[in-house]
């Protein structure tokens, strides 16, 4: 006999207090149920039951292997329903909550095809600098930029986050070349306000890591402008790769202090630390490892 199916039919006996009552909840005779036992003891060497006319009780060993066998049934179970969680197809709302630049110019465009893949679910996507609730705002999923704090929330790492130094050819040709990190105190550094570069940039060389103090005219809470301003001639920009590519491939951005590092902070996906995940959360993240995993 299946050792999982007699080893059930043992618990179901032992709760319920007798082989008959057992038959009835397992929809057997109590002949079967006895016989299931009998195999299970056989199987074990060890007598698990003690039982007369009136009533029955666990031996010692058998009180040990019911508190044993009742926690193995419930992680098959456990399992088992993570298998048909896997099996369900997605659907309901997703709400998803990233910052604006890696909304905009990375999420955005890869939903488009997560939706089309699984028609069943609908998304809600807000984009914000700010730190979100993830709990308090009702999110399914958040995207953060940088290192983690302890929130208790569970997250799946992506990959760096790669920044870009540069600034317009037209600009670097009025200031004049910058060759050295700390050049950059004599430039406009355009700020991002939502960053630990609102005062410093951080990089990493020859010398390890270099934190130069820089200062700017120009102070915005959005990627865009930013671009649009240095694209301008205004100043430089330390901003993410997926903002400025475009730029450089054309010419009107150029790279500046190649032989520096420029900082790449990770990014993660969070989510609630529930025991079981919903088949919409789990096709998005997982759809989202392939996507963006580095």
């Amino acid at each position: 006999m299946d050792r999982f199916t007699t080893m059930a039919t043992f618990v179901k006996a032992v709760e319920l207090g007798s082989f008959s009552a057992a038959a009835d909840d397992l929809n057997m005779s109590p002949q079967l149920v006895g016989k299931q036992v009998k195999a299970l003891e056989q199987h074990l060497g060890v007598r698990l039951l003690t039982r007369t006319t009136r009533k029955q009780s666990l031996t010692d060993f058998g009180q040990q292997f019911y508190e044993r066998a009742k926690v193995i049934l419930a992680e098959v179970e456990e399992a088992e329903n993570l298998a048909a969680e896997t099996r369900a197809v997605p659907s309901g709302r997703l709400r998803i909550n990233a910052s604006v630049t890696f909304g905009e110019r990375t999420l955005a465009p890869r939903l488009l095809e997560y939706m089309a893949k699984y028609p069943g679910v609908s998304v809600n996507l807000t984009l914000s600098n700010r730190l979100a609730d993830l709990v308090e705002e009702g999110y399914d999923v958040v995207f953060r930029i940088g290192e983690l704090g302890d929130s208790g929330l569970k997250a799946r790492y992506l990959g760096p986050y790669e920044l870009i130094l540069c600034a317009s050819p037209q600009y670097l040709a009025a200031r004049g070349p910058i060759s050295s990190l700390w050049d950059l105190q004599q430039h406009e550094c355009l700020g991002f306000a939502y960053s630990d570069g609102r005062n410093e940039w951080s990089f990493e060389g020859p010398e390890g890591r270099v934190d130069v103090p820089i200062s700017s005219r120009f102070m915005v809470n959005q990627s865009e402008p930013l671009l649009l301003a240095a694209l301008a001639g205004l100043g430089l920009i330390l901003q993410p790769s997926e903002l400025v590519e475009e730029a450089l491939k054309q010419g009107t951005l150029v790279r500046v202090l190649t032989d520096y590092r420029t900082p790449s902070p990770p990014i993660s996906m969070l989510y609630a630390p529930d025991r079981r995940i919903t088949p919409k959360l789990r096709s998005f993240l997982d759809f989202c490892v392939q996507a963006f995993g580095r």
